[in-house]
């Protein structure tokens, strides 16, 4: 095998890889966006008094707001929602 070939041979595996990550990706901002717009939608007063359901809650919050605006924003798009600019800035 030359390596031409060889290289034409990587270049497409890496293409594989690159088309499969991005369709990861896309599934991955849907399940943010997801999560997102459901504890943007939460409303506190009505949340189960169960300890694991408040310590689950907090959690998913947690790591929402830890995303880049960019990647919450993408997340959002992908679930056709909007990022209220006055709920990011704290």
């Amino acid at each position: 095998m030359t390596v031409h070939a060889l290289n034409d041979q990587e270049v497409a595996l890496f293409r594989q890889e690159m088309e499969m990550l991005m369709k990861e990706r896309e599934k991955l901002l849907h399940v943010v966006g997801a999560a997102a717009v459901l504890v943007a939608n939460l409303d506190t007063a009505t949340l189960p008094e169960d300890r694991d359901t408040i310590e689950a809650a907090e959690m998913l919050a947690e790591s929402l707001n830890v995303l880049s605006e960019e990647s919450l924003r993408d997340a959002l798009g992908s679930v056709h929602a909007m990022m209220d600019p006055a709920a990011r800035k704290s």
